[in-house]
């Protein structure tokens, strides 16, 4: 049966997960708590070539992959995924913590970062999250990655379509980047204005269009170069 909630938005179907680890024991255990909770499980690989055959008819929204894997690591995998298939989100599941690879796994277009140490309602809970396009990190990351920003930020302007126009935000979308680049989710972002959980994804999703970025990662750095997370 599958579960409330799990399904990408719009799409009224399963959400479609391919989880990518070279050891068997420990990806056919994720594979199982995902399917269990509702979530369709459409493929799994070994390493990072098997992934990238597999990818096309497999068709997933969501890769959960490791970072240290024979022939292909993590980070080339991912860097591969953002650029051929954009649609996919990739959602990092690794026993390293280390800061060089939480950055490098992002640079490379991470939308999610999870160390294996997480719980199975954290993995679920960032499944779901990722497919939304939200930025999810096992606690304690989400600082870090917020100050690397900053300081990619104070070393020049961005590069890139985003940083060569001035796209034209609404107000409230204005003010729910601001929250965004203060490293805020939709929910805490819903109860400070107000407003509907509904309501802060449809102005991140409009935002992220007028922007022409993909994820919210990106929609995070974009605000902290603009500089709307300092308080005015």
């Amino acid at each position: 049966m599958t579960g409330q909630g799990n399904d990408p938005p719009g799409t009224g179907r399963p959400t479609r997960v391919m989880v990518v680890d070279d050891h068997p024991m420990w990806r056919d255990a994720v594979a199982r708590d995902l399917a269990e909770s509702g979530l369709e499980v459409v493929a799994t690989a070994g390493d990072g070539e098997e992934a990238l055959r597999r990818l096309p008819a497999a068709r997933p929204d969501v890769v959960v992959l490791d970072l240290q894997m024979p022939h292909m690591d993590g980070v080339s995998l991912t860097r591969y995924i953002v650029s051929a298939h954009p649609r996919v989100r990739v959602l990092v599941l690794t026993a390293s913590g280390e800061q060089s690879d939480v950055l490098e796994a992002v640079k490379a277009g991470a939308t999610g970062y999870l160390v294996k140490s997480a719980s199975r309602a954290e993995l679920l809970d960032a499944v779901r999250r990722t497919v939304k396009g939200e930025a999810v990190f096992t606690p304690g990351l989400a600082g870090l990655v917020l100050g690397e920003y900053r300081r990619l930020a104070t070393a020049g302007p961005a590069s890139g379509p985003a940083s060569d126009r001035t796209p034209r935000l609404t107000e409230r979308e204005t003010e729910v980047l601001r929250l965004v680049a203060k490293g805020l989710g939709s929910r805490r972002i819903a109860q400070r204005l107000q407003i509907s959980h509904r309501t802060v994804q449809n102005h991140v999703q409009n935002t992220l269009n007028k922007l022409q970025l993909h994820n919210r990662v990106e929609l995070t750095r974009y605000a902290i170069e603009q500089g709307l997370d300092t308080d005015t």
